[in-house]
């Protein structure tokens, strides 16, 4: 089966300029994803998906293709990733290739390994399901969690709970917001990479960060600097 890596990094970042080039503990963001995506050998093809020539030279510099531009309509704030990777399906068609199985990388994604891929591409061959969903399970209960009233006052979202032990409590998860492999043809039915048969990749929550303002940033190169010490002891 023939398998593509999509590297979705538009060049439009308010909250942190130029986001998804910006050096991340010595090279461009971007970099450690196409790099994982190279090395792990499971993709016939590695491309960015960009509107921002800039971004293109830099992914070719990493060794990705960037055979077309995005368009306009998928560069703007609203553009969901479904619609960068439903149009990338289809230029590509139009070039003449499809593609059995893709995997959409986003691009600052530090913690994305070859293994990692390589460990979710297995799972998605040896399950039987639609896609694979990266994720890592709330450090804090949601169940017990608390909001502010109309009047200012807090108040549990579920007091229903109130009295139930942490550990009793159903495990609940979040999307770690990294990678998500999936078949392609069931994509195009569902339109999103979580289907009705997706399976979940666990990942340990020191491994994961989300990156939406600079202390994010920072606590992401201090997690990255962590992890590569503890590595090469």
């Amino acid at each position: 089966m023939s398998s593509i890596a999509i590297i979705t990094a538009r060049g439009g970042s308010k909250r942190i300029p130029r986001k998804n080039i910006k050096d991340f503990c010595g090279k461009p963001i971007i970099n450690y994803s196409i790099e994982a995506a190279l090395k792990s050998g499971l993709f016939d093809e590695v491309m960015v998906s960009t509107d921002d020539e800039e971004i293109a030279d830099i992914a070719r510099s990493a060794g990705a293709n960037v055979p077309f531009m995005r368009s306009a309509e998928t560069s703007t704030d609203t553009a969901t990733t479904a619609d960068v990777l439903l149009e990338v399906f289809d230029n590509y068609e139009k070039m003449g290739r499809k593609f059995d199985i893709a995997c959409c990388i986003y691009p600052t994604a530090p913690f994305v390994t070859a293994d990692k891929l390589k460990d979710a591409m297995n799972l998605l061959t040896t399950s039987g399901a639609q896609s694979i969903v990266p994720m890592s399970e709330f450090s804090y209960p949601p169940q017990r969690g608390l909001f502010i009233n109309e009047d200012g006052y807090v108040k549990m979202l579920h007091p229903e709970y109130a009295q139930t032990r942490s550990q009793d409590l159903q495990k609940l998860y979040h999307e770690c917001g990294q990678f998500y492999i999936f078949k392609v043809e069931d994509f195009k039915v569902f339109k999103d990479t979580t289907m009705e048969n997706s399976v979940p990749y666990i990942i340990d929550p020191v491994e994961s960060q989300d990156i939406d303002n600079e202390s994010d940033w920072i606590l992401a190169e201090l997690k990255y600097k962590f992890l590569e010490e503890h590595r090469n002891k």
